[in-house]
């Protein structure tokens, strides 16, 4: 028996840059078995492409630390090159859309320190002379990115973490998994491993070694191409001219990517349909293995690189790689602890392993050291995905995700494989209504209603068609009265003894009392926000609380870890019940025809009331996330539908209509309504998240509650109205003071109410007398701080 605190699956680029970093954090005790040698996987065939092009900061701060490991630490430590070449890198294109997109990326590296240079065509030709620019626009420019040798990496990792005291088993497969007692039993060939923590980053095989640990692991295998070519005359002469590498260059619009490689090229296609390999399970015998080439399936975009760079068709294709690199729903990486299992931990599911695999090992290390990721996770987190990630939907959004590995990332996209998995009891009635659905953690959701049968959102960086009719709805609510389903919001009950105690303890505010609705907000051992739950008190033994739908896997995990110390039982009803949003002034109105429960002085703002609304039991809130007068009705699924057609009647009479979370978020945002996952993460501490109201430490004991005291808290939330333009603040502009960046936007929109744009932002130094502005696209729009909400700031609406 080999007894050990992690056991670390899979030797490839993300295990192995884990195991080093828990060795230099001083985690000696940790083994790392490898079915094959490291690198066997797809780590070994990969072309090596580092980049710090992303459109969320964490996954930048993971492909970034990876630069910096293998250009600089590793050499230091190991005497040794990891062959990394910084040769810099250009994307170009023919879409103003994509242009947008570049100068939006372009800002937020201004923001993180990874400064990115937009392009125009001269500056193109520049930068790589054997490019032609027919038809091109612009691009953008990464002076730090780089490729670097997989294996030269991945080992050179392995040699430091054993220096560390890092046991590393290799041609070692598992041969079974079980938990026993307070860890797992992992069986080997070569030894039976008791460990207290376990670790898939088995890449290709996660699924698989998701499957014997009782985890849903939703990626799947799917095989790319990148053809080697012989030498390129063109290369070859720049290099006897003592020329620099060229740049890699990628054109996302035609979907390739090409490097030098020596004297030759690496040109790597991504075709539309992407093909899945295994999804089931991988042959056990795989190891280094290729596929047999099939470059007939990507011969057109091939055609297509030749016509932008035509020395690719001088050199003759040397080796074609054909291999499976694993992709999950959204191509990002799966990283973090496992959805109801203790001492499971995920690493594993990332289409760029070597690009992320260095940061990804560093980014769980730390989670796993420190009790909290070292920055907002849910972009990686493993449990963004529930139970609903199904076979079918797991492998519709590979296939989707790998043929839009270039595609344009609009601020309210919504891709449509994979629809269809969680649908609330009123989704046919919503539909009839013009609903334009959203998806949000499998849910179907509306975002705004059409009067147009079939209408779709059309995609843009700037106001689309769908701006006008979410002012229709916010007149709506904000005039008269306007439903909403709110079905997708995950739910928890609370029931026993313990219940208060849970409830005072759970994060930094006081548990409210019975009868009365509060916002508790959960902390990380580092202070930061975790969740954010609406607590409605329903008795001294009973609370029923709401948050978020992507929230669900997340917040069941911290629920029932709390519950361990206290005499209380966690139920998740969320698929039990369902929810109407009824908003607007007129909205007693309409409930009083249904109700004979007091709706005024026995019914006040922040209270929960159980009653009866037109013969269905209702667990009702007087709660609004719009700032004006209303009630979340909360009911049993299969009632939902009566609940609703009454309501609907009912408010016939008084102009009744309907909204989405379009128009929900442009009114949250005039309240200055902080939102759980874009606002609140756990980056920042509920006091510089400006939750200051909903913290409470003097006499209590909550988890964070030390760190939050003595962290500095030195950023603070602030709501700025924006000097309108073309395009709406949306997320990740930075905000400028003279000459410096100062800060963040977390989220905007427009403030139909208001008629003004409204960002929300984090601001890292005190305000000067200087003014303020947001770029956003490229652009500065003046902005200014508002010292309070700009619509009804006394909440007078909410009360009345």
């Amino acid at each position: 028996m080999t007894k050990a605190q992690v056991l670390i699956i899979g030797g490839g680029a993300m295990g192995v840059s884990l195991a080093y970093h828990l060795g230099k954090a001083g985690w000696s005790d940790v083994v790392l078995t490898e079915k094959n040698d490291l690198t066997h996987g797809s780590t070994w065939h990969a072309a090596g492409l580092c980049t710090h092009f992303a459109h969320n900061a964490t996954i930048q701060a993971l492909r970034a630390h990876s630069v910096r490991l293998y250009r600089d630490v590793l050499p230091e430590e190991t005497g040794q090159s990891c062959g990394f070449h910084r040769s810099g890198a250009m994307r170009v294109t023919k879409n103003p859309d994509r242009m947008d997109e570049f100068r939006h990326v372009a800002g937020l590296s201004a923001f993180t320190g990874y400064p990115l240079e937009v392009l125009t065509p001269g500056r193109i030709a520049e930068l790589h002379p054997l490019a032609r620019l027919d038809g091109l626009i612009g691009g953008i420019y990464e002076p730090d990115d780089g490729h670097v040798d997989p294996s030269l990496a991945t080992n050179a990792m392995a040699q430091v973490a054993q220096r560390h005291g890092v046991t590393i088993l290799r041609q070692n497969p598992v041969l079974s998994i079980r938990r026993e007692g307070d860890g797992w039993i992992v069986e080997t060939p070569k030894a039976t491993i008791r460990a207290l923590q376990v670790v898939n980053a088995a890449g290709t095989w996660g699924f698989e070694v998701g499957r014997m640990m009782g985890v849903n692991v939703p990626s799947v295998p799917v095989l790319h191409q990148y053809l080697v070519t012989d030498t390129v005359p063109e290369v070859a002469a720049r290099i006897a001219a003592g020329l620099p590498e060229l740049p890699m260059i990628r054109d996302p619009e035609e979907s390739w990517y090409l490097r030098q490689e020596r004297d030759g090229l690496i040109l790597g296609p991504y075709e539309k349909e992407a093909q899945v390999w295994s999804v089931d399970g991988v042959p056990p015998e795989f190891g280094a293995e290729l596929m047999p080439p099939d470059l007939d399936r990507v011969e057109h975009i091939i055609e297509a690189a030749m016509a932008r760079v035509p020395a690719v068709g001088n050199g003759g294709v040397k080796t074609v790689v054909n291999g499976p690199i694993t992709f999950t729903p959204d191509a990002n990486p799966l990283i973090g602890p496992a959805h109801g299992v203790p001492g499971a931990w995920l690493l594993t599911g990332s289409s760029m392993g070597v690009m992320e695999g260095g940061g990804a090992g560093w980014f769980l290390a730390h989670w796993m050291t420190q009790g909290a990721p070292p920055m907002d996770a849910l972009a990686v987190d493993s449990r963004r995905f529930g139970p609903w990630a199904d076979r079918d939907f797991r492998v519709a959004k590979a296939v989707e995700c790998f043929g839009l590995q270039f595609g344009v990332h609009y601020p309210y996209e919504e891709r449509p494989a994979g629809r269809g998995l969680r649908l609330s009891p009123l989704h046919d009635r919503m539909v009839t209504r013009g609903a334009v659905m959203g998806a949000a953690h499998g849910w179907e959701r509306p975002n705004w209603f059409s009067d147009k049968p079939g209408d779709r959102a059309q995609e843009s960086f700037n106001r689309s068609n769908w701006f006008a009719v979410v002012s229709r709805e916010v007149a709506r609510v904000t005039s008269g009265v306007a439903m909403a389903d709110l079905s997708v919001f995950s739910k928890f009950e609370i029931i026993g003894p313990g219940t208060a105690e849970f409830l005072n303890t759970l994060g930094a505010n006081t548990a409210p009392r019975v009868g009365r609705v509060g916002l508790i907000h959960a902390l990380t051992p580092a202070g930061g926000v975790l969740s954010e739950f609406t607590v409605a008190r329903l008795a001294e033994d009973q609370a029923y609380l709401t948050s978020a739908a992507a929230a669900e896997e997340i917040d069941l995990d911290l629920l029932n870890a709390h519950a361990a110390d206290h005499d209380v039982t966690v139920a998740n009803v969320t698929e039990r019940l369902g929810v109407i949003g009824l908003m607007g002034p007129t909205s007693r109105a309409v409930l009083a025809t249904l109700t004979d429960a007091d709706l005024d002085a026995g019914f006040p703002w922040l209270s929960v009331r159980q009653i009866s609304v037109a013969g269905v039991d209702v667990r009702a809130l007087r709660v609004s996330y719009l700032g004006e007068l209303g009630w979340e009705l909360h009911a049993d699924a299969t009632d939902l539908g009566t609940l609703f057609d009454a309501l609907e009647t009912a408010g016939t009479p008084h102009g009744l209509g309907f909204y989405g979370a379009y128009a929900a978020n442009s009114m949250r945002l005039e309240k200055g309504y902080r939102g759980w996952g874009a606002d609140l993460t756990t980056e920042r501490s509920p006091l510089e998240s400006g939750l200051g109201a909903f913290t409470k430490t003097e006499g209590r004991a909550f988890p964070g509650r030390e760190a939050l005291l003595t962290r500095s808290n030195d950023w603070h939330s602030a709501l700025l109205q924006v000097e309108e333009g073309p395009t709406d603040p949306f997320y990740a502009h930075p905000v400028w003071q003279g000459g410096r960046i100062i800060g963040i936007v977390t989220s905007g929109g427009f403030g139909h109410r208001v008629g003004h744009a409204l960002a929300l932002a984090l601001l890292r130094e005190p305000l000067s007398g200087e003014p303020l502005s947001i770029e956003i696209l490229g652009h500065r729009h003046a902005a200014t701080v508002l010292a309070r909400p700009p619509f009804d700031p006394d909440n007078a609406r909410l009360r009345g």
